[in-house]
């Protein structure tokens, strides 16, 4: 366990900043190239310790991955090319790697069996898992493969129209992706739109994708081809330094290249809807996966209410967004957000237990939480309980509270964001 200790950003916060990879994009951009014909290059890779497992798990299936900084190399020989793991396949922390492979194994002849760290023993798998087996996967595990390890042994799935009771990007494209490995066509329908990575990057290797509505099909016995792709900065790392750009007094900050996705910019909009002070400019790549520079400043903030269909577009951004409403005027709820419950932590009681120490006034609520500003926070020692989002959180509290904050088991922020602490500093003025 290691501690960091920060002192208060005194004379505000300024500076560019260029975030690192969308972890999202970086993760399929992998496991994509790993199942397509040839090479596929990846430039702007994140390679924090999440996305890392993903490439050590299909090194596992005999996949060449090569590589150097934030550019990989996968040299893929399709599904067919993958060859049974001798060892257990290990995602460590990372959710998004055992859904989405879990989905790509359901369509591989052999077996495999997937463990990770404390906290994704503790994450509920049925929500892939019962689909999956839908299409004719066996699968087991503890609690009837609810929870690693988990054992899968894949073939030819049978085509399904399933409807997921979450709109979860991890389930729909674990679906999707069994639905490539056998005849037919696969579909998903979702109660609200979640992110649409996968969608938009099987594109990219030349899968055809029919989107209609809230229901998105592929059919089966598709062949990828390897194909390049450019990881914009990911806005879920971003969504910290905006928050610090408008709730530390005195701060202007610009950042750089940051993916722009509309399923993904729930957090601008809520931002914007508080009265913060955003500027977008330099938009590209808007057919793929859209980014652009965003300029944020001090601003004067407002309770607002935060629910419905704008819910998907934020939920792992709703830890900082409770910070920013510890800072308005007046009451911010947010509602809707019960899939906080089955993250890295119990997001919506350790949000509320950590700022709490820090003086916040802000209540849990089953499905989300009550937060009264403006709120005078005060250095305390707390603690990420393992949660990278919870970390980076308390560490742009620091930048506001009186006194030093000591963040016990800061080390979890290297999961999606190895150098944040460096940079935070960095951007302080002297």
């Amino acid at each position: 366990m290691k501690s960091h200790t920060l002192s208060p950003a005194q004379n505000g916060l300024q500076g560019i900043i260029t975030v690192p990879g969308d972890k999202s994009i970086s993760h399929r951009a992998v496991m994509f190239g790993a199942i397509a014909k040839g090479k596929t290059t990846i430039q702007g890779f994140l390679a924090g310790e999440d996305c890392l497992s993903t490439i050590s798990c299909f090194q596992k299936m005999g996949v060449e991955i090569v590589r150097d900084g934030d550019y990989v190399e996968v040299h893929g020989n399709g599904i067919e090319g993958l060859q049974e793991p001798k060892d257990v396949l290990d995602v460590g922390n990372s959710g998004t790697t055992i859904r989405l492979m879990l989905g790509i194994l359901a369509g591989a002849p052999f077996h495999s069996c997937i463990i990770g760290d404390a906290s994704i023993s503790k994450r509920p798998m049925k929500r892939v898992t019962v689909p999956l087996r839908e299409m004719g996967t066996q699968i087991d595990g503890r609690d009837n493969g609810n929870y690693t390890p988990i054992s899968i042994r894949g073939g030819n799935t049978t085509a399904v129209r399933y409807h997921s009771p979450v709109a979860s990007a991890q389930v729909k494209s674990a679906v999707l992706l069994a639905g490539l490995g056998g005849a037919g066509i696969t579909s998903v329908t979702e109660p609200l739109q979640s992110r649409d990575h996968t969608e938009r990057m099987l594109q990219a290797f030349g899968c055809k994708v029919v989107k209609e509505g809230l229901t998105v099909s592929i059919e089966g016995n598709q062949q990828l081809k390897g194909t390049t792709i450019e990881v914009p900065g990911d806005i879920s790392s971003a969504a910290f330094f905006l928050v610090a750009g408008a709730v530390v007094p005195h701060s202007q900050l610009v950042l750089k290249r940051v993916g722009l996705n509309p399923t993904r910019t729930g957090i601008l909009n809520v931002l914007q809807g508080m009265g913060a002070s955003i500027q977008i400019e330099n938009v590209t790549n808007e057919e793929l996966e859209p980014y652009g520079d965003i300029i944020i400043e001090s601003s004067q903030l407002r309770g607002i209410d935060i629910g419905g269909d704008i819910i998907p577009r934020l939920i792992d951004e709703i830890p900082i967004i409770a910070l920013a409403a510890t800072q308005a005027e007046g009451i911010t709820v947010i509602k809707d957000a019960s899939e906080l419950k089955v993250k890295e932590t119990n997001r919506i009681d350790t949000v509320v237990e950590e700022l709490q120490k820090m003086g916040a006034r802000i209540e849990a609520t089953e499905d989300g939480m009550v937060i009264y500003g403006k709120s005078k926070l005060t250095g305390s020692i707390v603690d990420s309980h393992g949660d990278h989002r919870i970390g980076m959180m308390l560490a742009i509290a620091s930048c506001l509270a009186d006194g030093e904050t000591t963040i016990r088991n800061a080390e979890a922020v290297a999961v999606s964001y190895p150098t944040f602490f460096q940079e935070l500093i960095q951007l302080q003025r002297r």
